[in-house]
């Protein structure tokens, strides 16, 4: 993929705030990462660290009073930050698609599979009732959903829980869209199913040239599905890079916290390896990196100074000490 290639999805300087009585939350700051045609960006980092919200912010969904208070999102050539309620409404399902956790509160139960499918298409295409349908149809057998004429006609508990998260991604398909967003897709799935799910996002992304966002906790699932990687702490991004740079030479001290902690396959320990501390809220947000309480080899400017993304290797880590300063 050529590094000149325009990108689908660009976010810029990205900073959301909820204003409270307490005074204002950051909830993200500083956010800045794009996404091309055909590739797929895992986002990854603990609960709390602004995956799902970014992923919010991007499709203008954001619950009040949370608000975006700087930064620009672009859809190609187009800013979307600015744009009214209903303007993001015309976007969402067209030009930007959805694969949310649970199936189940993606999908209506009292309308059948394939009425949710041509209502969704006929809503953002120019089709006929006929035309919609074949589309439906044609889109539940690129998801691998066998039978798809007789399955049309079915509700979504005559599905399994895996063939319901099919469905899900052939709604996000439905209007061919240049983004898809994608939380957790397969966290409420087995893991044989998760296999699946994340071979076929990842043949229907190179087939159809979508890009792809995949918010997840599960570097299992990020390596066997993303191009790239980008690591969240706390509202920011610490780092981003190429997967397998990121997951096998970490850069920043929480992404190498996060790999040790996975067990190697096959070995015996007694104990797991974990990062001390917790996640600050995000009314207490510590000075300078806001790792810093958390890290090993944090020294007198990491808690007095923020660090910014600078390249590291094939990345970019924000961190003192692979800047080439002293911590």
């Amino acid at each position: 993929m050529a590094d000149t290639e325009k990108a689908v999805l660009e976010v810029r300087n990205l900073k959301v705030e909820f204003p409270g009585r307490r005074g204002v939350a950051t909830a993200l700051s500083e956010v800045s990462l794009s996404i091309r045609p055909g590739e797929i960006l895992g986002v990854v980092g603990e609960s709390g660290a602004g995956k799902s919200m970014t992923g919010l912010a991007i499709q203008g969904l954001l619950e009040r009073p949370g608000r975006i208070a700087d930064g620009e999102i672009w859809l190609g050539d187009r800013r979307i930050d600015q744009l009214s309620d209903r303007e993001m409404e015309t976007i969402r399902g067209r030009e930007i698609g959805a694969i949310f956790q649970d199936p189940l509160t993606s999908l209506n139960p009292l309308f059948t599979v394939g009425a949710q499918l041509t209502e969704t298409i006929r809503q953002h295409l120019d089709m006929g009732r006929a035309e919609a349908r074949a589309r439906a149809i044609s889109l539940l057998k690129d998801v691998g959903i066998p039978s798809p004429e007789d399955r049309f006609n079915q509700y979504p508990h005559q599905f399994s829980g895996g063939m319901r998260q099919r469905v899900v991604i052939a709604l996000a398909l439905a209007a061919s869209p240049k983004l898809i967003i994608a939380d957790e897709p397969t966290t409420a799935l087995d893991v044989s199913i998760q296999a699946q799910i994340t071979s076929l996002l990842r043949k229907l992304c190179k087939e159809k040239q979508t890009a792809v966002m995949l918010v997840t906790h599960d570097m299992g699932v990020i390596a066997e599905t993303a191009d790239r990687i980008a690591v969240m702490y706390a509202g920011r991004l610490v780092e981003i890079g190429p997967v397998a740079e990121v997951l096998h030479a970490p850069k920043h001290p929480y992404t190498r916290g996060l790999m040790a902690s996975i067990p190697a396959l096959g070995a015996r320990v007694e104990r797991l390896n974990q990062i001390d501390g917790s996640m600050p809220r995000l009314d207490a947000i510590p000075n300078g990196c806001a790792f810093n309480p958390r890290c090993r080899d944090a020294g007198p400017r990491c808690s007095r100074d923020r660090p910014s993304l600078t390249p590291a290797g094939a990345g970019a880590s924000a961190c003192w000490i692979n800047a080439g300063g002293t911590a």
